[in-house]
């Protein structure tokens, strides 16, 4: 690839054409960083932390050319847009407030040591050292967010980080690059490559690499989890999520449509954590089902830079065929469309709200994933069978439950449901203090949180022989 075209999404038309970067300007990003780390590494906390609040500074600063920014080259709404530039800020203060102490040394307890055959005139601690340079594979749906949630503890720790972003967010990647640098990081220590997914192999593999995280597709986190094992390099894998949302019998239906519909319709339905599959018992499904459809219905999608706009376009046609093309596949094999369904004329990549009914196995809606504004009423017949189907799935990112009963829905969310995450009774999102990760086919390792931020350090035992 010679260059990165950035077709806007709403109009069709391409806007500007960025040059790819030749592998040997990769691979020299690459051995600066890493010299920038050796410096930085040796810095105190509170110095990383004051150039992390300049640059939550500057995201507020910036919020309007931001949010612009990812309108034109992903189709999200400058509403949600600056929303997720709000949320940059919110998590670049969260680790500058809390990295010392989420990263400071553990002793081992003593009682617990000379259980282990720990001599008396000897203690033990635990460190957490920064790795070294961390090579972020991001996605283009939350273009700035996806690549904080990176960014912000792994500089914290002490790491460098290059950033191989989507093929069609080159302007937000070079964004954020800059962003940072204004802030007063270090010019090398974090850098944004152009280069296309064959190179990727490449970056992976370079000595310079300590580890890699990945947002993106089962086969993508599937391709980058054999290369990095085969290299023996730590990765952390946020991949694909088909998120259950469990309404049961007692749950206030009006409270569970409305969450459902805005979160199924979230950045356009286009999030790993966007509710998907809606499991109803038989008692309360009809009048449900009428509820999604009043609220979904009230997402109109428009013009993403008009601020009152609540639906986009999706990130590009391609992506809105291949949706249209799981629905049609799954209506002949017996859904019931009840909302949306048909493309709409224009040269944008648009799409209606979209609702099925009576998705069953052997359907395409109820095996993949659908990254859209659509959503998937599966029937069950009473709640063990709801939770059944919840679990029925490959993947394993979020999922909720709606009930009156909190302690049912506390006891359902922490043990039954399977997935990384479990909220009751509201939207399942991520949020810097909460770990962020899946199992199953929605990968492995966490981000965010106390656990997102020692993913990426070495964990060294320190013994220390205090006398003779």
């Amino acid at each position: 690839m010679d260059f990165f075209p950035v077709v806007n999404p709403a109009t069709g038309e391409t806007v500007r054409t960025y040059p790819a970067m030749p592998m040997e300007e990769a691979h020299a990003a690459i051995e600066q960083a890493h010299a920038a780390f050796l410096g930085w590494r040796r810095t105190s906390f509170a110095d990383r932390a004051r150039l992390m609040r300049a640059a939550a500074a500057r995201f507020r600063e910036r919020k309007d050319a931001l949010a612009a920014l990812m309108t034109v080259e992903m189709g999200k709404t400058v509403r949600e847009g600056g929303e997720e530039v709000e949320k940059c800020a919110l998590g670049c203060e969260y680790f500058a407030d809390r990295a010392e102490r989420l990263l400071a040394p553990e002793p081992v307890d003593a009682d617990d040591f000379r259980a282990s055959g720990g001599a008396a005139n000897e203690r033990a601690y635990v460190t957490a050292n920064p790795l070294g340079v961390v090579l972020a594979l991001m996605p283009w749906n939350f273009p700035l967010w996806q690549a904080v949630r990176f960014l912000a503890p792994g500089l914290m720790a002490g790491n460098a980080c290059v950033l191989k972003h989507a093929d069609n967010v080159p302007g937000c990647a070079l964004a954020l690059e800059e962003l940072f640098r204004a802030a007063g990081f270090p010019t090398h220590l974090f850098r944004a490559v152009l280069v296309g997914i064959p190179a990727v192999e490449g970056l992976i593999t370079h000595s310079r690499v300590a580890a890699v995280t990945l947002t993106g597709s089962v086969p993508a986190g599937r391709s980058v989890a054999g290369i990095a094992g085969r290299a023996l390099k730590k990765c952390v894998l946020e991949l694909g999520g088909s998120d259950a949302y469990v309404i049961l019998e007692d749950a206030d239906l009006d409270l569970a449509a409305e969450t459902c519909a805005r979160a199924r319709l979230l950045n356009t339905g286009q999030s790993c954590i966007a509710a998907k599959r809606f499991i109803v018992p038989q008692a309360v499904r009809a009048e449900f089902e009428r509820r999604l459809v009043e609220h979904m219905r009230e997402f109109r999608a428009g013009d993403p830079t008009a601020p009152d706009t609540r639906l986009g376009p999706l990130a590009s046609r391609r992506h809105r065929d291949n949706l249209h093309a799981q629905v049609r596949a799954s209506v002949e094999r017996g859904a019931r469309l009840m909302l949306g369904g048909e493309v709409p004329p224009g040269p944008g990549a648009f799409y209606p709200p979209t609702i099925l009914a009576d998705v069953v196995p052997g359907m395409v809606a109820y095996t993949e994933e659908l990254f859209g504004p659509v959503a998937s009423i599966l029937p069950a017949a009473d709640e063990a069978d709801a939770l059944r189907i919840a679990n029925d799935t490959a993947f394993g990112l979020g999922a909720a439950v709606f009930t009156r009963d909190l302690t049912r829905g506390e006891r359902i969310a922490a043990e039954v449901l399977e997935a990384g995450a479990a909220f009751v009774n509201t939207n399942v999102r991520s949020m810097p203090a909460l770990p962020f990760g899946g199992i199953k086919d929605s990968g492995y390792g966490r981000e965010l949180s106390a656990h997102g931020i020692r993913e990426f350090v070495n964990l060294k035992t320190v013994l220390v022989k205090t006398s003779g």
